[in-house]
């Protein structure tokens, strides 16, 4: 596996890649390299430059080869995630509605926290039926902040977000 880290507003940003493609983006405190895994610049530039570029809000579309390791349930979440444009929410029963399968709610919600490629594939985009913010495996923080980025923060009221 290579990887490359950079630091960006939101802390420090792992991304880590193989031959088949993008399989993690880690920030925070979860930015540290497996044991084993080589430190490839060159390498891990498209994903890194298109990660800066979402950060800065120059870049709403990720075009990278992504191949995130997970069962055949969770590969079918992340793909339908990428389904939510930019600046917009869906709610988990959206979500398990959009892979045809309505009464998948808690499961969905379950995939979604284990997305190995968060923002590239963006579970952030993913709230609570309520309207509320939801969680977040990065914090809840984090997301708050990422949907502002997106132009998202209308999809969910002030009152509704963590102190």
């Amino acid at each position: 596996m290579k990887f490359d880290r950079f630091d960006s507003q939101f802390g420090p940003v792992l991304v880590a890649a193989d031959e088949s493609g993008l399989r993690h983006v880690r920030l925070l405190d979860d930015a540290g390299p497996d044991e084993g895994w080589a430190r490839d610049v060159e390498a891990l530039a498209p994903a890194v430059r298109q990660l800066e570029e979402y950060f800065a809000g120059r870049r709403r579309r990720f075009e990278l080869a992504l191949a995130p390791q997970g069962t055949e349930f969770q590969l079918r979440v992340w793909s339908a995630l990428v389904d939510i444009p930019y600046g917009e929410t869906w709610s988990y029963a959206e979500l398990a509605r959009h892979i045809g399968d309505a009464g998948a709610v808690r499961a969905v919600g379950g995939a979604n926290g284990r997305n190995p490629i968060p923002i590239i594939i963006p579970c952030h985009r993913v709230i609570a039926a309520d309207g509320s913010i939801g969680g977040y495996a990065l914090g809840s923080e984090l997301k708050r902040q990422l949907l502002e980025l997106e132009g998202a923060s209308g999809a969910f009221t002030q009152a509704q977000l963590p102190i």
